[in-house]
């Protein structure tokens, strides 16, 4: 099968359209970050940068790690240009771009995402390091894709829906993340749980200022789930798309988050550029 040009969208210089990027500029083992500031702050830690590419919001760095080769890349916010990445990552080394065909041989990407999250347990205090075992997405990004979900995480997300009373038009889903990345990434200096993934900051996460949400506490009743020693335990905008695409494309993928607010205790950080740098180094050592 050959891709078309309207689906398989290259630049004037044969890169994927958005990304910007060429095959080679990208590593295997790869760090999403929403703010693309934080590309900077994270490579900053690499030995070697071989490339630095932008494209809009879209900042990519390749280099070494102690001799792991790496590649960190903003999305900006929100699942709607997880949508993007994902589908354009897999391109890069799934589809010969030249030939617009897809490879025989598959090659699966490890991507963990380094974000910043609400937290929705009490107990859990701000500066906290989140990892995701699970994302439930709020968002639709899923729903437009033939995804395979497991008995596993269709079971845990119908318990969810018994527990939780979402408004009508919501159309939940869940995805875990790749258990070998997560056993990797968890220790004690974490907290592992499900990460709910909204599709926006404001009404999508219970907040009403001028505009009432229709999800107004939310946060509460997300936070008073549990099943055996799984908690639902923070918000963000972005891993249940990274999650269920990552998976149905044969990649590794999951998360970990600073959090910045506890909404329970309704306590905001006011400085978290210490805590993200040792975040960073956290997922570096073990990426």
């Amino acid at each position: 099968m050959q891709f078309p040009a309207t689906e398989l969208v290259l630049d004037a210089n044969g890169a994927v359209y958005h990304l910007g990027l060429h095959p080679e500029q990208l590593a295997s083992k790869i760090i999403l970050v929403g703010d693309q500031d934080r590309v900077a702050k994270i490579s900053r830690f690499f030995d070697v940068i071989e490339h630095k590419v932008q494209h809009r919001e879209f900042v990519s760095h390749t280099g070494l790690y102690k001799g792991k080769r790496l590649t960190v890349l903003s999305t900006g916010i929100g699942t709607d240009n997880i949508d993007i990445c994902l589908q354009e990552l897999d391109a890069l080394v799934n589809i010969d771009l030249v030939n617009r065909e897809e490879k025989q041989t598959k090659t699966s990407l490890e991507i963990i995402r380094i974000g910043t999250c609400g937290i929705l347990q009490q107990h859990i205090p701000v500066h906290s390091f989140i990892l995701s075992s699970h994302a439930l997405g709020l968002d639709n990004v899923a729903h437009f894709y033939p995804i395979d979900f497991s008995p596993e995480e269709k079971a845990l997300l119908n318990e969810i829906k018994q527990h939780i009373r979402f408004p009508d038009q919501i159309m939940p889903y869940l995805s875990g993340a790749d258990t070998e990345l997560f056993k990797r990434l968890n220790s004690e200096q974490v907290h592992g749980g499900i990460t709910v993934t909204s599709s926006g900051f404001y009404g999508p996460q219970g907040r009403s200022l001028r505009l009432e949400s229709k999800m107004r506490n939310i946060h509460l009743q997300l936070g008073s789930f549990q099943k055996e020693e799984l908690c639902i335990m923070n918000f963000e905008m972005e891993s249940s798309a990274i999650f269920a695409l990552g998976k149905a494309l044969g990649h590794a993928c999951t998360t970990v988050c600073l959090g910045v607010a506890n909404r329970p205790n309704e306590e905001f950080a006011t400085g978290i550029d210490q805590k993200m740098d040792e975040l960073i180094l956290y997922v570096l050592e073990r990426i």
